[in-house]
C-alpha cells in the first residue's frame, strides 16, 4: 500500500499530477490516436513498453488517469479497461491457470457468478462459493490449488459488507491472492488496500465517472500483479478508448463532492422507507438495525449512494413501484447524478438461477435504488406518492 500524499477530496482532483507551477494545460490532452510514430527501429523497440507504442497497449490519456486512480485508492499501480466485467475478467484469466482454484463469496455481481460458475470451468478453473460472512466457511474451502479469494463489498444488491481484515488474513496465511469489486463504496468511502486487500476491482462506468455517459472499469493494486494483468489487457484487447478516458478523468475530479451528497441521501430514504409500512425490510449499510452497521462504519467513511428494500407485496407490486416512480427513472446502472431504480431479478441478477438469487436473498420483491445528487426531499416525496399508488393498486385488486 502507497502512502497518501493528501485527503480523499484533494486527490480527487490533483491525484498523480505533477504540482510544480509550469506552463501546461489544465486539462488533460486527449490523445485520440491509435499508434505513435517513431524516428527508427531502435525507438520503435524501446516504445514497445511505454504509453506511446499503440494505443491498446497504453496511451498517455489511460496513463493520467491511472495514475489519479492508483493514488486515491493507496495502490502501487491501476489499469483502465473497456467495462467492469472486462476488468474483472481480464484480472482473474491473468491470475489463474487450469487446475486452479477460486473461492469466491456468494454476494457478488451476477455477472461475475455466471463467468466463475458456467465460463471458468470451460477452462479448468473451478470456484467455490461461500457464505458471504462466515469466514471459517471461506477457510475451510481453500483447497491445495487455491489461487484466489473474491470478494464484494458492500455487496450488489443486498449491501452485506464484508470484515476485511478476516479474509485478507486467511489469505495471507496460505499465500492466496485476495481481490475486491469495491464499486459500491468507492475510495472515498473505502480503501481496501489499507486492509492489505491485494486487487481493488471497479466498474468505472459508475461513481468513478458518475454522469452515465460512459463504460469502463478499473484494477489497482500490487504492481506485480497489475503488470501481469497488463499483459492479459493487451492480448485480449479489452482497451478503454482515450476520448472516454478523459471523460473518466473529469468525473473524477468531482467525485468526492457527489458521494458527500449521496451518502447523506441514501441514508435518509432508507431511514424514510425503513419507518413506510408499506416496505417489508430496508438494506443499507449505516442504517440502524444493519446487521454489519457497526463494522461498516468503522471500515467506512460512509455508506454509499445504493440500496435496497422489499415491498410488502409481490413481485408484481415491485414491478409497478418501480413504474410509478418519476424522479427515479427506471434503468440498470447505477453511481450517476440521476436516481435510478431498478429489479435486481431482471437486471443485475438475472442472468444467475433463481435458487442462486434465493441463497442470496435476492427476491422478486427487492427494489434497488441509485441515489444521485437530486433534493432528498423531492426524491422521498417520489417514493411517498409510487408507494401510494402501489397501495392503492392493491386495494383495488382485494376489492
Amino acid at each position: 500500500m502507497k502512502r497518501h500524499n493528501f485527503r480523499p477530496e484533494t486527490e480527487s482532483v490533483h491525484g498523480g499530477t505533477n504540482l510544480d507551477k509550469r506552463n501546461a494545460p489544465m486539462a488533460q490532452p486527449i490523445y485520440q490516436t491509435s499508434t505513435f510514430q517513431v524516428t527508427d527501429s531502435e525507438q520503435q523497440l524501446r516504445a514497445t513498453h511505454t504509453d506511446m507504442f499503440y494505443t491498446r497497449y497504453g496511451n498517455p490519456t489511460h496513463t493520467a488517469v491511472e495514475a489519479r486512480i492508483a493514488e486515491l485508492e493507496g495502490a502501487d499501480a491501476a489499469l483502465l479497461f473497456a467495462s467492469g466485467m472486462n476488468a474483472i475478467t481480464t484480472s482473474i484469466l491473468a491470475l489463474v491457470k487450469a487446475g486452479d482454484h477460486i473461492v469466491a463469496q456468494r454476494d457478488i455481481y451476477g455477472g461475475v457468478t455466471k463467468f466463475l460458475s458456467a465460463w471458468l470451468p470451460k477452462l479448468g478453473v473451478e470456484t467455490t462459493f461461500v457464505d458471504t460472512t462466515d469466514y471459517d466457511q471461506h477457510a475451510r474451502a481453500i483447497r491445495p490449488h487455491t489461487r484466489l479469494l473474491y470478494l464484494e463489498s458492500p455487496t450488489n444488491p443486498t449491501l452485506r459488507v464484508v470484515d476485511l481484515r478476516k479474509p485478507v488474513a486467511i489469505a495471507k496465511e496460505r499465500q492466496i491472492i485476495t481481490l475486491i469489486d469495491s464499486t459500491f463504496a468507492t475510495p472515498i468511502n473505502q480503501r481496501p488496500a489499507e486492509f492489505g486487500i491485494d486487487l481493488v476491482l471497479h466498474s468505472g462506468t459508475k461513481y468513478f465517472g458518475g454522469h452515465t455517459d460512459l463504460i469502463c472499469g478499473v484494477a489497482a493494486g500490487r504492481r506485480d500483479l497489475i503488470d501481469e494483468i497488463h499483459h492479459t489487457r493487451t492480448t485480449l484487447g479489452g482497451t478503454m478508448d482515450p476520448h472516454a478516458a478523459f471523460l473518466l478523468l473529469r468525473g473524477i475530479k468531482t467525485l468526492a463532492v457527489r458521494l458527500e451528497r449521496q451518502n447523506e441521501s441514501a441514508l435518509r430514504i432508507a431511514e424514510f422507507l425503513s419507518q413506510h409500512g408499506r416496505v417489508r425490510s430496508v438494506n443499507y449499510p449505516f442504517l440502524k438495525g444493519h446487521p454489519q452497521r457497526a463494522l461498516a462504519m468503522e471500515q467506512m467513511k460512509g455508506g454509499g449512494g445504493v440500496l435496497s428494500f422489499e415491498v410488502d407485496g409481490t413481485g408484481e407490486d415491485a414491478k409497478r413501484l418501480s413504474e410509478a416512480l418519476h424522479l427515479f427513472t427506471l434503468a440498470p446502472s447505477l453511481g450517476g447524478v440521476e436516481s435510478l431504480v431498478s429489479i435486481p431479478v431482471l437486471t443485475s441478477h438475472a442472468m444467475i438461477s433463481a435458487e442462486h438469487r434465493q441463497k442470496m436473498g435476492v427476491t422478486e420483491q427487492l427494489v434497488r435504488l441509485s441515489v444521485g445528487i437530486e433534493n432528498v426531499e423531492d426524491l422521498i416525496a417520489d417514493l411517498e406518492q409510487a408507494l401510494a399508488a402501489v397501495a392503492t393498486q392493491q386495494q383495488v385488486a382485494v376489492g
